[in-house]
């Protein structure tokens, strides 16, 4: 994601394109767990064919920054808590974060969360990471709770309508017996 915010390039790049594959997926326990180069598009499939998905609708900003269309990472959304418009219904990508296993600037191998919800004291150093760009540290394995997809779903869109109309169809859309999960 270095397309995003503002560059400064740098002598050394690291990279986590080695670092693939579902590392744990229990379907039953709706918890994924996957190395950091592992491409979105792979989760994605591996969770469809249990008719489960990442409810916070991770965007793959290829296409719109010119880049890979197909090349975004589960470790590339996580570390710039990449989020689709269903947010506003399931919460933004950290929200999803239950774990992760990471290398600090000092080379420390770093594990933190686990692969259940639950209250605990403490920081909630997932929380931080998530959103970080890869600053606090490079993330190398991640923990993800899952949900089961929707029974069915449906796309409206209005178009040509001016403002005072639009705001008039949200507020409709709100009002209905459906369950809008992005506006």
């Amino acid at each position: 994601k270095s397309l995003l915010g503002r560059h400064a390039p740098q002598a050394l790049a690291l990279s986590t394109t080695a670092l693939t594959g579902v590392t744990l997926y229990e379907p039953n326990e709706l918890v994924l767990s996957a190395r950091a180069g592992t491409r979105l598009s792979d989760i994605e499939a591996l969770l469809d064919q249990h008719g489960q998905q990442l409810a916070f609708e991770p965007m793959d900003y290829g296409q719109l920054l010119s880049a890979d269309a197909a090349g975004a990472t589960i470790g590339g959304v996580i570390s710039v808590n990449a989020s689709g418009p269903r947010r506003i219904k399931a919460g933004a990508a950290r929200d999803h974060l239950l774990g992760f296993r990471c290398v600090t600037g000092r080379g420390e191998l770093v594990k933190s969360g686990g692969r259940v919800m639950k209250n605990v004291t403490g920081y909630d150093v997932s929380k931080l990471v998530c959103g970080s760009y890869g600053t606090l540290a490079l993330l190398t394995e991640l923990t993800l709770k899952v949900l089961p997809k929707p029974e069915t779903e449906r796309t409206l869109l209005a178009i040509g309508a001016d403002e005072a109309e639009s705001l008039a169809l949200l507020r409709r859309a709100t009002a209905t017996p459906c369950e809008p999960s992005s506006l």
